[in-house]
């Protein structure tokens, strides 16, 4: 499958079911396995997060709870076990000389754009560092009212928030099948799908229902493929119970590939030019203006003016002198900071400020309005 081999960054979900023993324990010969296989696609260059579902049924044994828990005792379990899912990973990873960050996010660090800057922040320093990211729903905090749902969703969001070319989903099942391959022998296995539709969609909530343990099943995972498929990354279905097994999917083992959509860059471009309500506007010089056009980052020396009440991390509107809307774009600065800046050189931000995030906007924040003139 080269979707795992020319993808640049890849996220992997992988469930308790694979993670935990049946004893309660951490699946040490599984995890040795998977971290030789996280280990080949670092050696080629590729970035890997891994969202790991575990904590709660690690936590159950340590604290000796039964397996059905109230809200409570599942926060309780899940602050127990997150420490010894971490040492798991850690022990796993060590001996490749990779290092592990926890990372626990709620639905808030997915949804609201101020959060969801900072956890993308968080993640591009540690991938930049070569860390593996291990990340898993605050299940110590979260209440139903704010949870994703279930790591497969999870691993979508994750794949969104940090442009993931492909999305691997490691199931009990070696993809989607027309009916359930254990109770009808004559189900077929669909190896790819160009787009998910009603009919493709059915198949997972009856036919695969009761695929994947935890609380995700084949209906989940179609619907984080979706979430995928739309933000540019490509979705991998197949059997996580083998040695390696994304090693297993490139050397041709069974899997579902949902393709993508759009690309990761589209979509986010999609996304700042028509998803979000802008909050404040800024006025550039013909220079900027002209910078802007051809993709360049906004830098404050071409700001001549900012109108509006924003935080760091709101939509604008960046606008020619002439008043015409040339582009949408995620600001680095509070309006308040945004005002100080305006006009300065680059060097000149930290003297006035205390700091400096860089451009005023990045160029991987801008989208450029469809109708803006050309320069």
């Amino acid at each position: 499958m080269n979707e795992i081999a020319s993808a640049r960054r890849i996220v992997v979900k992988v469930g308790s079911a694979l993670l935990v023993a049946p004893d309660g324990s951490a699946h040490g010969e599984w995890l040795a396995d998977f971290a030789a296989d996280v280990a080949r696609l670092r050696a080629r260059g590729q970035q890997v997060l891994v969202v790991s579902s575990g904590a709660v049924a690690l936590g159950r044994r340590r604290l000796g709870l039964g397996k059905k828990l109230s809200l409570p005792e599942k926060q309780a379990a899940a602050a127990a076990g997150q420490s010894a899912l971490m040492r798991a990973w850690e022990v796993a990873l060590e001996p490749h000389g990779l290092a592990c960050a926890q990372i626990l996010l709620t639905r808030d660090d997915t949804e609201v754009r101020r959060r969801w800057l900072n956890a993308r922040a968080t993640l591009e320093t540690l991938l930049g560092l070569g860390v593996i990211p291990v990340i898993n729903e605050n299940d110590t905090v979260v209440t139903e009212e704010i949870r994703v749902g279930d790591n497969d969703r999870l691993s979508a969001r994750v794949a969104q928030l940090v442009g993931a070319e492909a999305l691997v989903l490691l199931s009990d099942v070696e993809g989607l099948y027309t009916a359930d391959p254990r109770r009808d022998p004559s189900a077929t296995h669909i190896s790819r799908i160009p787009r998910l539709t009603p009919e493709i969609e059915a198949m997972a909530g009856g036919a695969n229902a009761d695929a994947g343990v935890g609380t995700g099943g084949m209906a989940t995972k179609l619907v984080a493929a979706r979430i995928a498929s739309a933000a540019g990354c490509a979705t991998l279905i197949t059997l996580g119970a083998r040695p390696a097994p994304l090693n297993a999917v490139e050397q041709g083992a069974a899997a579902t590939v949902i393709e993508p959509a759009t690309t990761p860059a589209a979509a986010y471009k999609a996304w700042i030019a028509g998803s979000l309500s802008p909050a404040g506007s800024l006025i550039v010089d013909a220079g900027a203006a002209a910078a802007v056009r051809r993709g360049k980052s906004l830098l404050p020396a071409g700001v001549k003016s900012v109108d509006g009440h924003f935080d760091k991390g709101d939509a604008v509107i960046i606008r020619d002198e002439a008043g015409h809307e040339i582009a949408r774009g995620l600001i680095r600065y509070a309006d308040e900071h945004a005002r100080r800046i305006c006009g300065l050189r680059s060097a000149a931000i930290e003297p006035a400020l205390g700091y400096s995030s860089g451009p005023m906007v990045h160029a991987d924040d801008l989208a450029l309005a469809a109708h803006a003139p050309t320069a």
